[in-house]
């Protein structure tokens, strides 16, 4: 990794969103090992977010230092095995700030596997579908009651209040994600009435467009009105 330049008061270098959310977790006021970081965004920003491995944790946390962004400690207890404690600097709280604050706001990737699944649901019938946006169901209300719990426990401390705040969010997105889910059961039913009406398969039994290459058109009309939009 290039030397990175010490953020200035008002800028902040070029880092992978994993460095950005490490030093999110230091400004807490604590003194963390890498395992330590793990396990709490595990039960915070993972809900919203995505929660780095362990390897990545420790990787970014090597190149922080290196560019003064945090500094580390080794601390040895009676008994117990040495621990290395990361704790960010002066240089590293400002550049955090800065991104926080005047980063771009991007659109959110949304990759779901399970409407991949349900895009391609003329492979299989309308029960296994339903079977499958069942299966999802249960694993939201798992997340949501998860993320409810940890926003529940997360008022022992002051300085998390914005992490109990987003926590909140999660549930609600959960939450929502259920609801969207449960209505999708009637639109598997409607879709698979109008899939009936496909008149020609492939020898494969695939369906065959009435116009071959029409996506095309659509394509097409919809940069058109983003076209009209931006004009």
């Amino acid at each position: 990794m290039a030397e990175t330049e010490p953020a200035d008061d008002t800028g902040y270098p070029q880092l992978p969103a994993t460095s950005w959310a490490v030093l999110g977790m230091l400004t807490l006021g604590e003194g963390l090992t890498g395992y330590d970081l793990k396990k709490w965004a595990d039960w915070s920003f993972g809900y919203f977010y995505w929660s780095p491995s362990i390897s990545q944790v420790y990787a970014e946390l090597k190149k922080l230092e290196a560019v003064g962004l945090v500094v580390s400690e080794q601390v040895c207890e009676p008994g117990e095995r040495g621990r290395r404690v990361y704790r960010i600097t002066e240089c590293g709280t400002r550049a955090v700030r800065n991104w926080s604050r005047d980063a771009p706001v991007e659109q959110p990737v949304l990759k779901h596997g399970l409407m991949l699944r349900m895009w391609m649901g003329h492979l299989n019938d309308p029960d296994q579908l339903k079977s499958l946006v069942q299966a999802h169901i249960e694993n939201m209300e798992t997340l949501r009651g998860r993320a409810a719990v940890h926003a529940d426990n997360a008022t022992r401390e002051p300085a998390w209040a914005f992490s109990q705040m987003s926590l909140k969010w999660a549930e609600r997105y959960f939450r929502a994600e259920i609801e969207l889910a449960r209505q999708m059961l009637d639109d598997i039913d409607e879709a698979a009435e109008t899939f009936a009406s496909v008149r020609e398969h492939d020898e494969l039994g695939n369906p065959l467009p009435l116009v071959s290459g029409s996506w095309r058109e659509v394509e097409d009309f919809v940069a058109g009105l983003e076209a009209g939009g931006r004009s």
